[in-house]
């Protein structure tokens, strides 16, 4: 523990390019904790401030750690759209509660190419009403592209928000066959 009485926890982290910018990858022990979308200096920082505030210790630059080797081999399968499924071990420390039981759900429920209402979502974890807690699950999820959230969508048809930005979900959604490819 460190003197706050938290228990330090080493996390490891890299950069991985990708076909929506570039993506931060931290793992610990238990397995990948976080993604984070357009990994500039600035945006790598913050997420590796608050990361260290969580864990008790400032996360490690290590490419080439056990903890990322797999989980950066899977995204660049994923991006390369030679893999349709991740199979990693997950982290899920940094979410509880509703938006944890509502990721779970989509990860294990909602496959490649496929997707789902906020509403249709909420039913399925037993809260009919909370469509927009569903959206709000989403914009917490530490855990984007591996935990699916680009993949719920609004009931009208519209592909709803997406905390890497709307571009972003459209290509992921383009990369699995969802949505034609987008026009830039």
């Amino acid at each position: 523990m460190n003197s706050d009485g938290r228990d330090e926890q080493r996390i490891v982290w890299a950069v991985v390019g990708t076909g929506i910018g570039p993506l931060l990858l931290a793992a610990s022990r238990e397995g990948l904790v976080n993604v984070v979308f357009h990994a500039t200096d600035a945006v790598r920082d913050r997420a590796l401030d608050r990361l260290a505030a969580r864990f008790g210790a400032r996360p490690a630059e290590a490419p080439g750690s056990p903890l990322l080797a797999e989980a950066i081999r899977q995204v660049e399968g994923y991006f390369a759209g030679e893999r349709r499924d991740f199979e990693l071990p997950l982290d899920w420390s940094l979410i509880s509660g509703f938006n944890r039981e509502v990721l779970r759900e989509l990860a294990a429920e909602v496959p490649y190419g496929t997707v789902v209402g906020y509403g249709d979502l909420a039913r399925r974890v037993g809260r009919p009403g909370a469509a927009q807690a569903v959206g709000m699950a989403m914009g917490a999820n530490p855990l984007p592209v591996v935990v699916p959230c680009h993949r719920v969508v609004e009931s009208d048809g519209g592909i709803g928000g997406f905390g890497g930005g709307l571009e972003a979900k459209r290509r992921l959604l383009a990369l699995e066959g969802v949505l034609p490819e987008p026009l830039f």
